[in-house]
């Protein structure tokens, strides 16, 4: 029940007018704690979080170097599972997995140590994979056709041209759809064969 004391009717408990106001230093522990809840962020994430909401710069390094050294924040680890989550769930390579790092403010030397966790044969089992399963989906276009869209779609995953291509050229010959005719889009034709 809220008591009032002549405020008019605001609804506003005595307590709650005489709370002191939090200082810096709590408010960005309440935004980072709330941050963290929903899904790990990196340092930066939440750097950026913390000045958008106005918080002193100071305040802010304070905070976030407190929770770095109780392990609430921890940049390799975060970089890590993005690495496995991304490559596992939605098939990107090393090149989109670097980039999405960087553009979360992982530091270039976790990102390389994150990758490391893919080799080159793990990222041509994945890219055989995603063709595997669009294949079927590029039947009835002419072999040209199919091997633009499958090497398309490698390629907005990150995955190297010359890969793509032997990826692509591989699964079409698998299936059967090589009638021995050229494709025109071999290392003579200006693409490197990896």
């Amino acid at each position: 029940m809220r008591e009032h004391d002549g405020d008019g009717g605001s609804g506003t408990t005595r307590a709650e007018r005489e709370l002191p106001p939090q200082s810096p230093e709590e408010q960005a522990r309440a935004i980072c704690l709330r941050l963290l809840t929903g899904m790990p962020r990196t340092r930066r994430q939440l750097a950026d979080a913390l000045a958008k909401r106005g918080i002193p710069d100071e305040a802010a390094e304070e905070v976030l170097s407190r929770f770095e050294e109780v392990g609430l924040i921890d940049d390799a680890a975060f970089a890590g599972a993005w690495v496995e989550s991304r490559h596992r769930g939605r098939g990107l390579a090393r090149r989109a997995l670097a980039q999405e790092l960087r553009t979360k403010g992982v530091g270039a030397a976790l990102v390389q140590e994150a990758l490391g966790q893919l080799d080159s044969e793990q990222e041509e089992q994945t890219a055989r994979e995603l063709v595997e399963r669009r294949l079927r989906s590029t039947r009835g276009l002419d072999r040209d056709k199919r091997i633009r869209r499958l090497a398309g779609m490698l390629a907005r995953k990150g995955y190297p041209e010359g890969m793509a291509l032997r990826v692509v050229r591989r699964a079409l010959e698998a299936e059967g759809a090589d009638d021995g005719e050229g494709d025109g889009l071999g290392p003579g034709a200006g693409y490197p064969e990896d």
